[in-house]
């Protein structure tokens, strides 16, 4: 065995055969330099090279990062580089230094603007299908589970569902009230503004009687309970992931969409059409108070027209929307938060994440449902 290193260099056609022997450890390390230095010119010259390892007796960090430099001083050029005869025991270390400072050649020309364009449309359009997919795929577990709620009555987590109700629906109702209210006497007071200019005051109430019963009261609601709500359930979902209690939950035979969706999801569906409810006679009040102050309508008069300009058609198109709107809040809240990586940024990606596309789908659907109502004449 070799006590000290050696570089064989042996020329053989357009080839250069690089026989490094002996221990090539950083004990070594000003001569492993020196025989590098001693072959450069060699490795320039040719067309090819090859280190036969077969000689080496020991070999460390040092000593192969020495070897990896000549291999890829002759692969800059053009050239090939290739190793050969490298021990079992030394492949794991060689594999290891050959992925170190490994960079992507950066870009000779500056991409098409309309290509890349393409290409953000393209991810945009696969990312989509993939939420779709998740979508789908949430609505798909939230049936089974209830199915399977329907087949065992007393596998209904109903502790868990009162107090849902109790967060997202009783604690809610002051700020949705408020909101509502003052969203009522704005609409009536702008009306008011307008109408008078010609003489139309009294229309006034028609419009905040519809807009509010058919659009106004349910969407903003709605809108708020994403905020509110949504935002809750994805950061809850969320943390439980990062802890892995909910893989904990699968280990010990339970089903987390069972046991921590379905409550959530149920508690939406019924609070929503509740606190539309609500919501829509707060905002109504707060347009008679304008209509009686701003306005000089009396409640007797307010009454009377709101009574001749609404009717329960209106009421009911409102209320039809919030158990769906609940439901998509809900699903979106929930996927979003098992979502969630080890991370607190994704935590708060995903919740953001979670709201924007809540206000986004509870936008369209109401969009959708106004079509469909006028359609069928409601």
């Amino acid at each position: 065995m070799n006590h000290e290193p050696l570089l064989l260099a042996t020329p053989s056609g357009d080839v250069l055969n690089l026989r490094p022997e002996g221990p090539w450890t950083a004990a070594n390390v000003v001569t492993l330099e020196t025989l590098s230095r001693s072959v450069g010119a060699d490795v320039d010259r040719s067309r090819a090279v090859t280190l036969d390892m077969s000689g080496v007796s020991a070999l460390d960090t040092l000593g192969a990062w020495v070897l990896e430099k000549l291999s890829r001083r002759a692969a800059s050029s053009g050239r090939s580089a290739e190793f050969v005869g490298v021990a079992d025991h030394f492949s794991g270390l060689m594999d290891e230094v050959r992925q170190v400072n490994r960079h992507t050649p950066a870009p000779t020309a500056a991409p098409n603007p309309v290509l890349a364009r393409l290409g953000d449309l393209g991810k945009s359009t696969v990312g989509a299908r993939e939420d779709v997919t998740i979508f789908l795929e949430m609505l798909g577990a939230l049936f089974m589970a209830v199915i399977g709620v329907l087949r065992r009555p007393r596998s209904l987590r109903l502790t868990s569902l009162v107090y849902q109700l109790y967060r997202i629906g009783w604690q809610a109702i002051p700020i949705v009230a408020l909101i509502t209210f003052l969203i009522g006497a704005i609409i009536a007071q702008q009306g008011f503004f307008h109408f008078r200019r010609f003489g139309a005051e009294s229309y006034t109430v028609d419009m905040v009687g519809i807009l509010v019963l058919r659009e106004l009261g349910v969407l903003i609601v709605a809108i708020m309970v994403a905020g509110r709500s949504g935002s809750a359930y994805t950061a809850e979902l969320g943390s439980m992931k990062m802890r892995e209690e909910i893989d904990a939950l699968s280990t010990m035979g339970l089903d987390p969409v069972e046991v921590l969706i379905l409550p959530r999801v149920a508690a939406l569906v019924i609070a929503l059409p509740i606190l539309t409810f609500i919501g829509s006679i707060a905002a109504l009040y707060g347009g008679g108070l304008v209509a009686q102050f701003y306005g000089d309508m009396g409640p007797a008069i307010y009454m009377a027209r709101l009574h001749e300009a609404i009717s329960v058609t209106h009421f009911e198109v409102g209320i039809l929307k919030a158990p769906f709107m609940a439901l998509v809040i809900g699903i979106v809240a929930c996927s979003e938060g098992l979502r969630v990586k080890g991370s607190a940024e994704s935590l708060g990606r995903q919740t953001t994440t979670s709201v924007v596309k809540s206000i986004f789908l509870v936008i369209v659907l109401d969009g959708l449902f106004a079509v469909f109502f006028a359609s069928i004449g409601m």
